[in-house]
């Protein structure tokens, strides 16, 4: 078999992290990545919504047809979920769980073994997927990570114990595990030596980082030690939870100007009615009132979010407020996900489930004033200096552009005259000088 893989990552920037541990880990080994006739395929799957799994499926499908001869292995989420799902879909070689990608190259190598010896004609994938509840260390997949890019993400923790009710993510990611302190500043040292400025810290509950580890090992700990390191120029904060926030953590934020002055902090819904029927255990006041203690501490901060429409039960009303609360919210982002069904959870099987029109009637509309905030919050950068972080150059509508983003996670472009590959993983002051689609255009200061 020729060593040549192609990793094809779903979902959030935990999974996008993990899959470039995937490719470390087989690059370690001897395979090459060859995203046009790879002879082994590896699919990581995201399951937080329907969607999600319709379209994993439907890549599936995709890369059996274009790529008859490879391997094709699906793992992650999904694959923890429902394996079986997953092997009526036909053509997949492999299915591995959450805890099991870190075996692939192993069996990988029993696939083919199993492939060379015995009937051709047996269709059955080889499937390995262990119960996940039962977890309680932190594994790595692989000792590096393949990151291009000029910040780095760093997974320093797995797992969520909330159980919200319509959350799956508990189920196929099991409870709270944290990479130990000195693995992180360790990894941290790693990723700096390598050239990356900035580093991201990411996790499914990073707000919970260290609760399994010994006392002292918490969140502000290892922010604390990681800004003693030399080389870090940014260091970006992952989702956290608001009732994660304690007075160690907002103090640190408030002092430390390479913390980035961006947050990304769940809303779910702007109703207490549904934060209450969700499993959330924050009301909209408290929410509201962290945004503001934050935001006074660091005006131009960059607070963005996730909101779920279309919640079993949500009324007009109900929907109203949540509209009117994220409009005086004044964020910089939102993601709107309508309330995707998951079997298994709580909401599932509440009654006064909403239409899919309903849901996503609702998510046009919130839509449409996260988007207004959004542009609002940009807007007051046009003019001002910011620094970009130069992560790739583009090309777009003919002309070459370097991208990256500021500190409080503006996509920025800035125009080049000809390709300067040199300026990629360099800190840039820029100005803003006009909107793009979901960002700045800049200039050199």
């Amino acid at each position: 078999m020729d060593k040549t893989f192609a990793i094809y990552n779903f979902g959030c920037k935990v999974n996008q992290e993990e899959g470039g541990a995937l490719a470390a880990l087989f690059s370690s080994l001897g395979w090459r990545q060859e995203p046009e006739q790879p002879q082994l395929i590896i699919i990581n799957t995201c399951t937080v919504t329907a969607v999600a799994d319709k379209k994993a499926r439907n890549l599936i499908r995709r890369l059996r047809r274009e790529h008859p001869q490879a391997v094709l292995a699906v793992c992650g989420c999904y694959a923890q979920r429902d394996a079986a799902e997953i092997a009526a879909i036909g053509g997949v070689d492999i299915i591995a769980g959450v805890d099991e990608r870190r075996q692939l190259p192993r069996l990988v190598e029993a696939y083919c073994r199993q492939r060379h010896h015995h009937d051709a004609g047996n269709n059955d994938p080889l499937v390995e997927v262990s119960p996940i509840a039962t977890l309680r260390h932190f594994h790595r997949i692989a000792a590096d990570n393949i990151q291009p890019r000029a910040r780095a993400y760093l997974k320093i923790e797995d797992g969520c114990d909330q159980f919200c009710k319509y959350c799956i993510i508990p189920h196929v990611r099991g409870p709270v595990r944290s990479l130990p302190l000195q693995q992180a500043i360790e990894q941290t040292r790693l990723l700096l030596a390598a050239g990356h400025q900035e580093i991201v810290l990411s996790g499914i509950h990073i707000g919970a980082y260290g609760r399994d580890l010994p006392q002292g090992e918490d969140l502000p700990t290892l922010i604390k030690s990681l800004l003693t390191l030399p080389g870090l120029v940014r260091l970006r904060l992952g989702s956290i939870e608001p009732q994660q926030f304690s007075e160690q953590l907002i103090s640190l934020f408030a002092e430390q100007e390479r913390i980035c002055p961006h947050l990304h902090i769940p809303l779910q819904a702007g109703c207490d009615r549904t934060l209450e029927a969700m499993g959330r255990h924050y009301t909209t006041e408290q929410y509201a009132q962290l945004i503001e203690r934050l935001r006074a501490l660091r005006p131009q901060t960059a607070f963005t979010t996730d909101i779920i429409v279309g919640f079993p039960g949500e009324s007009e009303e109900d929907f109203a407020a949540s509209l009117a609360f994220v409009a005086s919210l004044e964020l910089a982002d939102s993601h709107i996900f309508p309330y995707s069904r998951r079997s298994g959870t709580p909401a599932a099987t509440m009654p006064q489930q909403l239409s899919n029109s309903i849901k996503s009637e609702r998510a046009a509309r919130l839509n449409q004033v996260a988007e207004n905030n959004a542009q609002r919050y940009r807007q007051q950068f046009v003019g001002k200096t910011l620094d970009l972080l130069g992560e790739e150059i583009v090309e777009i509508s003919g002309n070459s552009y370097l991208r990256g983003h500021s500190a409080n996670y503006l996509s920025l472009l800035l125009p080049l005259m000809e390709r300067s590959p040199h300026l990629q993983g360099q800190l840039l002051p820029v100005r803003g000088v006009e909107l793009y689609d979901e960002g700045l255009i800049v200039e050199r200061c």
